[in-house]
């Protein structure tokens, strides 16, 4: 049975576990070994997290089934003042895949945006990810490219997606 428990740890232990396990299996087709290493240390480092938590209002969610950690997103209130919530992050292990987990944290995460009176979901994507279609089939639409420098000579290709609540 899937439960949805906000993130307590302060090192981000489970959410960093499940970050190092499943992006070179996302990304390692698409991305090279030096931009993972470099955006898992700019992204996941414990400093990096605590920030996205207490300066930047992201909130970290864990999915735990039978009590065991099988994936996390992180989202964000009226992100840039748009009166949308925009998800940040969200990462099943594979293992968990297809048995309706990353539907789970979506639904939540919508509950909670509806709550808070926000209008739309929103978060980016690689364009080469193949959960672009997970997204589309749960109501995403791509609402536009983005191209995002993120130092060191590596940018990010995404989409923006979106769903209207």
């Amino acid at each position: 049975m899937l439960q949805i428990v906000p993130n307590t740890d302060t090192q981000f232990t489970a959410v960093r576990a499940i970050a190092f396990e499943v992006w070179p299996k996302t990304y390692g087709a698409i991305l090279s070994k030096e931009q993972l290493d470099y955006m898992l240390g700019k992204m996941y480092s414990v400093a990096a997290l605590q920030e996205q938590v207490n300066q930047k209002k992201h909130h970290f969610i864990l999915v735990q089934d039978h009590g065991a950690t099988v994936g996390f997103a992180s989202y964000e209130h009226n992100a840039n003042d748009s009166g949308k919530t925009k998800i940040h992050k969200i990462y099943i292990l594979s293992s968990q895949q297809g048995k309706g987990t990353g539907k789970t944290l979506i639904d939540y995460i919508q509950e909670k945006a509806h709550v808070y009176g926000d209008k739309a979901l929103f978060l980016n994507v690689n364009k080469y990810n193949s959960a672009v279609q997970f997204y589309q089939k749960i109501g995403f639409e791509i609402a536009k490219d983005e191209v995002i420098d993120i130092g060191n000579g590596f940018v990010m290709d995404d989409y923006v997606m979106e769903k209207q609540l």
